[in-house]
């Protein structure tokens, strides 16, 4: 599987960001590990947000408003990791790198 195809693959929720890390594992590809990183970030911004939901009044807003921003972020990644660009999401994007160097 080459670069951009793992890119491609941590997109596709947690179960393809398994699969594209697994598969990055044994020979790493700086694209793919960087989409990786980017996935990560939304999986956890994700997981934040559904226990922020609970909240009563605010968590709805918070959930409906961070998750399109979210998904806003996550189409825009996608896009960038077909195009084969390498360009991280605004706002947090440079923040998942630094964040996530592990993997």
């Amino acid at each position: 599987m080459d670069a951009k195809t793992k890119a491609i693959v941590s997109h596709l929720f947690v179960i393809g960001w398994i699969i594209a890390l697994i598969v990055n594992s044994s020979k790493k590809e700086e694209m793919a590990s960087f989409y990786i990183r980017q996935n990560l970030g939304f999986i956890i911004g994700w997981l934040a947000l559904t226990v922020l939901r609970v909240l009563p009044i605010v968590g709805p807003v918070i959930w409906a408003v961070g998750g399109i921003l979210l998904f806003v972020g996550w189409l825009m990644s996608l896009i960038w990791s077909i195009q084969g660009e390498q360009r991280a999401v605004p706002w947090l994007g440079d923040q998942f790198q630094a964040w996530f160097r592990g993997f």
